[in-house]
C-alpha cells in the first residue's frame, strides 16, 4: 500500500489572469501600466537627451564589427541607425585588418523583413564545413527564443526555397554534411519536453519530410531536452546525442554508425567537449576514478578512442586553487587557450600537448582589474583574436599566431586591429576592488566605479548590480553607454561577485542552490550595508539592478531589505516562485530554485518568492518591473503580476513597463535598448538624486 504525499496548497492568486501572454485583457492591463509609466519618466527633454546619447553611442560608426571566419571570409552582422535590425556582411581579412574595410551584404534583415511583413530578429548563422558555402540561418519573428531555421546559399545569398527550413518554435538544428542535418524539431506536445524544449534527436536527409527524418534518441517527457552535437574537426568527426537530465546534469552518448549508441562515461554534472584526439571534461564536483581523485573545478584531457575503450589516464590541464577557477577554453589547430580568473580578475595560458606532459605559457597582458580574453580564428591555424576591456577602457581588439620553438618560449606577438570607441572622458572615474564579509563569514569581492573626487558623505547615487546564478560570473567589461545614462550624471556604478555565480567555480555556484538560496541574498545585501558604512551611498540614494535571475535578486531586495535601498529596478524577473515552473521554460530550472510542487521544497522555496513575501504593512522603496510580452523565457506573467499586487496593497511608486517585442532581452533593436536605458535612468534619478 502507497501513501501518497501531500501536495503544497497553492496559495490563492487573484492575477494568475496576467500570466497569459498574449490575452486581451492581460495585455490592455500590460499597454496602460507601460503608457503611464512612460508619463512618469519618458516625457521630458531631459529623457530625450539621455536617450539620444546612449543610441548615439550603441550606434557609433566606430564600434569594433567583430568577426568569424568562414575559409576566405569574415562575416560581420552590424547594426546601426540605416539597419535597426542588422547587416549581415562579409569581408576579406586583409580588407578586415585595414581602416575602412570593403563589405559585401549577405542579408540585409530590414529589407527581408519589409518584403515578408515580419520584424525579423537575426539569431545567428551556422555555417557548413569545409565549404562554407551553405548555412542554416534562425530568425526570430519577435525576438523570442523561438526562431524559424532557414536554409541559406552563401554563394549566391539566397535562400534555399526546398531546403532544411522549418517554421518559428523552440526547434534546433546543426550540420552533419550538406545532406544530413541533426535536427531537433517541434513537432506537437509530445515531441516537447515539460520545460518547452525539443525531446527527440532525428537525423533528417536533404529532400524528405521532416516527419520521415530517423529517430536517433528521445529524451524522457520531464527531462530538460535532448543533446545533439556534431564535431565537424577533418578527420575527427563525431556525432553526439543525449538527454540534459536538468540544468546541471546530462547523459551523453556517441552515435556509432555500427555500434549504435556508446556511453560517454563521464560523471552526469562534467561538461565535456572534444578537440581532435582529445576528450576535455570540466568537473562540477570531486570525481574519484582510477584510483586519483579530482577535485571540483579541474579540467581533465584523454586520448578520446583510449577513453571509451575504458582506459582512465588523464592530463590534468588545470587545478583550482583557493581564489581562481577556470573561466572557459577555446582551441587553435595546436594549442588551447585557458582563461583563468583569480579574484574575479583573469589571464590566459596557452597548453600544447607533448608526449608526457602539455607545455604551458602565459599570453597577452592586461591593466589592473581588467579582463582579458583570446579564442582561437578557426581549427585549421593557429591565429587567434584576443580582445583587453575594463570598466573604463574601451575594448582593443588583437590578432595574432601561436608558434613554435623560440617564438612560443618568448611569448607570442600581437597587432591591435581595432579600437572601440570612447563613450566618456575616463581619466575622471576610478575603478576599486573591495571585499566584504557575509553573514556566514564568507568574502565576496565588489568593484565600484565612481568619479575621481567622490566625496564620502553618503549622498552619492549609487546603482548595485547583481546576479548570482547558473554559475555565471560578471567580470569586468567596459561600462560604454553606463557613461551618459548614470556616471557623467553623477551616479557610482557597483558590480556584485555574489554566491550562485561562477567566480570562484562550481562550489561558489553550488553555495547558494536551492535551499541555500538566501545566501546569495545575504552576499548582495552584505555589498549594499558595506557601502553605506563605507558612505559611498545611503539607503536613500541607494538602488538595487538585476534581471532574469537577477529579477528575483532584486525582487528580494525588495521584500527582505527594503530599509537597505532607495529604489529598485526588476527587469525580465522571476517573481512567482510557485508557480514559476508552469510559466513558459521555467520548468527546466528545478535544479537551480527547488520544486515548489514538492512540500519540503516549497517550504524553503516560499522564503525567497518575492510574490509570496509582499507585506501591505511594510514600506518599500519605489520600484519599476520591465519586461516584454515576447519573452517567451521567464515569461511577463511574473513582472506583471508583482506590479499588480503591489498596486492593489495600496504600496505606491510601483511602476511597469512592458516591450512588445526582444524576448528575453526586452528590446529587439538598438533604439528599444536606449529607450529602455533612459527610462531606468530617469526613473533612478527620480528618486536617488532629487531629494
Amino acid at each position: 500500500m502507497s501513501i501518497e504525499k501531500p501536495q503544497p496548497q497553492e496559495i490563492a492568486d487573484d492575477f494568475i489572469w496576467l500570466e497569459e501572454i498574449k490575452g486581451e485583457v492581460a495585455v490592455d492591463w500590460a499597454s496602460q501600466q507601460s503608457q503611464q509609466t512612460r508619463r512618469e519618466f519618458a516625457d521630458s527633454d531631459r529623457f530625450e537627451a539621455i536617450r539620444g546619447d546612449v543610441l548615439d553611442c550603441l550606434n557609433s560608426p566606430t564600434q569594433i564589427p567583430m568577426v568569424y571566419k568562414c575559409r576566405d571570409y569574415f562575416y560581420n552582422f552590424w547594426q546601426d541607425e540605416k539597419n535597426p535590425r542588422g547587416l549581415l556582411r562579409r569581408t576579406s581579412f586583409d580588407s578586415y585588418r585595414s581602416d575602412a574595410p570593403e563589405w559585401e551584404s549577405v542579408l540585409d534583415i530590414d529589407a527581408l523583413g519589409a518584403k515578408e511583413g515580419i520584424d525579423w530578429v537575426y539569431y545567428g548563422i551556422q555555417t557548413l564545413t569545409p565549404d562554407y558555402d551553405r548555412g542554416l540561418l534562425h530568425l526570430s519573428p519577435d525576438g523570442g527564443d523561438a526562431s524559424a531555421i532557414r536554409e541559406f546559399d552563401l554563394t549566391t545569398c539566397t535562400f534555399v526555397e526546398d531546403g532544411f527550413n522549418l517554421p518559428a518554435a523552440k526547434s534546433r538544428m546543426t550540420w552533419i554534411d550538406r545532406d544530413r542535418v541533426l535536427v531537433a524539431p517541434d513537432l506537437g506536445p509530445d515531441s516537447m519536453t515539460t520545460s518547452g524544449y525539443p525531446r527527440i534527436a532525428k537525423i533528417w536527409q536533404r529532400g524528405t519530410p521532416i516527419e520521415s527524418a530517423e529517430t536517433q534518441f528521445t529524451t524522457e517527457k520531464t527531462d530538460m531536452s535532448v543533446i545533439m552535437v556534431h564535431d565537424n574537426t577533418p578527420g575527427f568527426e563525431r556525432n553526439f546525442v543525449g538527454r540534459t537530465i536538468d540544468f546541471y546534469h546530462r547523459e551523453v552518448f556517441l552515435l556509432d554508425e555500427q555500434q549504435g549508441l556508446l556511453p560517454v562515461a563521464i560523471p552526469q554534472d562534467a561538461r565535456f567537449g572534444t578537440w581532435k584526439q582529445w576528450l576535455l571534461i570540466f568537473l562540477s564536483s570531486e570525481w574519484t576514478v582510477a584510483g586519483e581523485t579530482y577535485p571540483s573545478g579541474t579540467l581533465l584531457a584523454a586520448d578520446f578512442n583510449e577513453f571509451m575503450a575504458g582506459t582512465r589516464q588523464f592530463t590534468t590541464l588545470f587545478t583550482p586553487q583557493a581564489t581562481t577557477t577556470l573561466s572557459n577554453y577555446s582551441m587553435t589547430r595546436d594549442y588551447l587557450i585557458l582563461s583563468i580568473m583569480d579574484d574575479v580578475v583573469n589571464r590566459l595560458e596557452v597548453l600544447k600537448p607533448q608526449v608526457g606532459n602539455w607545455s604551458r605559457q602565459g599570453l597577452g597582458d592586461a591593466p589592473e582589474l581588467s579582463k582579458i580574453s583570446a579564442s582561437g580564428i578557426d581549427e585549421e591555424t593557429n591565429e587567434f583574436f584576443m580582445t583587453v576591456t575594463g570598466f573604463l577602457q574601451p575594448t582593443s581588439l588583437y590578432y595574432g599566431v601561436l608558434g613554435d620553438g623560440d617564438q612560443a618560449e618568448q611569448g607570442t606577438q600581437v597587432e591591435i586591429l581595432k579600437q572601440a570607441p570612447s563613450h566618456f572622458e575616463a581619466s575622471h572615474y576610478q575603478v576599486a576592488q573591495h571585499f566584504v564579509t557575509s553573514d556566514d563569514g564568507t568574502r565576496v569581492p565588489y568593484f565600484v566605479i565612481s568619479r575621481n573626487d567622490i566625496e564620502l558623505d553618503g549622498t552619492n547615487p549609487t546603482l548595485l548590480y547583481g546576479y548570482g546564478g547558473f554559475q555565471i560570473s560578471l567580470d569586468p567589461y567596459y561600462l560604454g553607454v553606463a557613461g551618459p545614462s548614470w556616471l557623467e550624471r553623477g551616479g557610482v556604478m557597483v558590480i556584485a561577485n555574489i554566491r550562485g555565480g561562477g567566480e570562484y567555480g562550481p562550489r561558489w555556484h553550488q553555495a547558494a542552490l536551492k535551499e541555500q538560496r538566501l545566501r546569495a541574498y545575504e552576499d548582495f545585501s552584505s555589498v549594499a550595508k558595506d557601502l553605506i558604512a563605507r558612505k559611498i551611498t545611503s539607503p536613500a540614494h541607494l538602488a538595487a539592478q538585476g534581471g532574469s535571475n537577477g529579477g528575483l535578486l532584486v525582487g528580494n531586495m525588495l521584500t527582505l531589505y527594503p530599509e537597505l535601498f532607495g529604489a529598485i529596478v526588476c527587469e525580465v524577473p522571476l517573481l512567482d516562485m510557485q508557480r514559476y515552473t508552469q510559466i513558459s521554460a521555467g520548468a527546466s530550472w528545478i535544479a537551480e530554485y527547488g520544486d515548489p510542487q514538492k512540500p519540503e521544497e516549497w517550504e524553503y522555496i516560499q522564503k525567497f518568492s518575492p510574490y509570496h513575501n509582499i507585506d501591505a504593512l511594510k514600506t518599500y522603496p519605489p520600484v519599476l518591473f520591465t519586461t516584454a510580452t515576447s519573452d517567451d523565457r521567464v515569461g511577463p506573467g511574473h513582472a506583471r503580476k508583482m506590479a499588480a499586487k503591489m498596486q492593489q496593497l495600496g504600496i505606491e511608486n510601483v511602476y511597469f513597463y512592458e516591450n512588445t517585442e526582444g524576448g528575453h532581452s526586452a528590446a529587439a533593436d538598438k533604439a528599444q535598448g536606449a529607450f529602455k536605458r533612459a527610462l531606468v535612468s530617469e526613473f533612478l534619478w527620480s528618486y536617488l538624486a532629487e531629494k
